[in-house]
């Protein structure tokens, strides 16, 4: 028998029983399936919550006050002798690296107009937050660059904001309450949606001096600070830092890097999705044990047509290949038909959740498949051993 005839010979055994080879192939096409499945959806995930990030731009840094060091404690939390002030935003447009700096203040405040009232998010930011964070107006404008100190009562209303408040009419120059301070709508911002929770378009945009008044706060939440995107990272926070330090006398603020920030979560979300596609790869495995038991079970099925084999003189070698061909071949059928069914499946999923931006993440597809094919030779070496070692008068006994 040359290879050409041994392949022909393990695929009319495979044909020959239909039923256990679709057994053996289907435990690989689902564990493929699932691994294609799981990980586009963890991909998807992954292309979903970064897009949310940033959607706002890359080349920001966030300075918060008070020295911290684990991320994650709230804005605005008060860890210094000396506060962030409006100050500080202005001093730092003297860096070379700044494009914009703003100063921020949120919280939530019941608001008034046309004896209409609703509480949502007021957010006090300077004159070139829209521009920083890539806010669209959708009518009239965004906030002015009166005095940061002193600005005028203006607020710019959320795309939701302006609908439960006055529905279809035009909002612009008619008064609004925000707490107990009145302001004069001049804008309406462009929609925005959902950004992890945070309701963008339910929210009123007001200066941050004002935003203090409202809050009764004296100092800001947080500076932003957007760089031009060729600039070296390490140099901006240097340059920024010496700026803050030679205000407050020591480093009692903390600078965080939106890249940072980016790359942490990235890391955390390369990790979901590997571990999606260890839950896929479980399948695989289950399914590769169930192709080992079946083999197993072929072998001592044809014991008889391994002692004929033999005595027509087949070689051991060439039996180990027989029925390393027939456990490839399985698993490759069953890895062609899981990787149509998850391909199909993800592109379906695609469709009906037109959210969820369903990726494929050819990497882990590949992997899958090599992993397959692994598993069929795997799946074949111990019984063709077996076959191979078996004498040819006792297997033609069996017959």
């Amino acid at each position: 028998m040359n290879t050409l005839d041994t392949l022909h010979y393990a695929l009319r055994a495979l044909s020959a029983h239909p039923l256990r080879t679709l057994l053996s192939a289907s435990g690989i096409a689902i564990g493929i399936a699932a691994v294609i499945l799981l990980t586009s959806i963890g991909a998807g995930i992954q292309r979903f919550v970064l897009a949310e990030f940033t959607q706002f731009g890359t080349n920001i840094i966030n300075i918060t006050p008070g020295k911290i060091r684990a991320h994650g404690a709230a804005p605005g939390s008060i860890g210094s002798a000396r506060l962030l002030t409006i100050e500080d935003s202005l001093a730092l447009k003297i860096s070379r690296y700044a494009r914009y700096t703003n100063a921020t203040v949120t919280g939530n405040a019941e608001i008034r107009a046309g004896g209409r009232s609703r509480r949502v998010t007021v957010s006090g930011q300077g004159p070139d937050f829209d521009k920083a964070f890539n806010m669209q107006v959708a009518t009239g404008r965004f906030l002015p660059a009166d005095d940061p100190r002193n600005p005028r009562a203006f607020a710019v209303l959320g795309a939701k904001a302006h609908e439960e408040l006055y529905g279809s009419a035009n909002p612009l120059g008619s008064i609004i309450q925000v707490g107990g301070s009145r302001f004069r709508v001049i804008g309406i911002m462009a929609p925005k949606g959902q950004v992890l929770g945070f309701d963008l378009d339910d929210t009123v945009y007001i200066p941050t001096a004002r935003a203090l008044e409202v809050f009764n706060r004296e100092g800001v939440m947080e500076i932003q600070v957007v760089y031009p995107p060729d600039a070296a990272l390490d140099k901006v926070t240097a340059d920024i830092r010496r700026i803050m330090i030679e205000r407050h006398g020591r480093e009692d603020f903390t600078l965080t890097p939106q890249q940072q920030m980016l790359s942490t979560l990235s890391t955390v979300l390369d990790v979901l999705t590997f571990a999606v596609a260890a839950l896929g790869g479980i399948s695989l495995l289950v399914g590769a044990v169930g192709m080992i038991t079946l083999m197993h079970i072929a072998v001592a099925e044809r014991v008889a047509e391994i002692g004929l084999l033999n005595a027509l003189g087949a070689t051991p070698m060439r039996i180990r290949i027989l029925f390393l061909l027939e456990s490839t071949a399985l698993s490759f059928l069953g890895g062609a038909t899981g990787l149509l069914t998850g391909m199909g499946l993800a592109w379906l999923l695609k469709l009906l959740a037109t959210d969820l931006p369903v990726s494929i993440p050819w990497s882990y597809v590949i992997g899958a498949l090599i992993l397959s094919g692994l598993i069929g030779l795997a799946a074949g070496v111990v019984p063709a051993m077996r076959a191979a070692r078996l004498n040819p008068v006792d297997a033609l006994r069996t017959e």
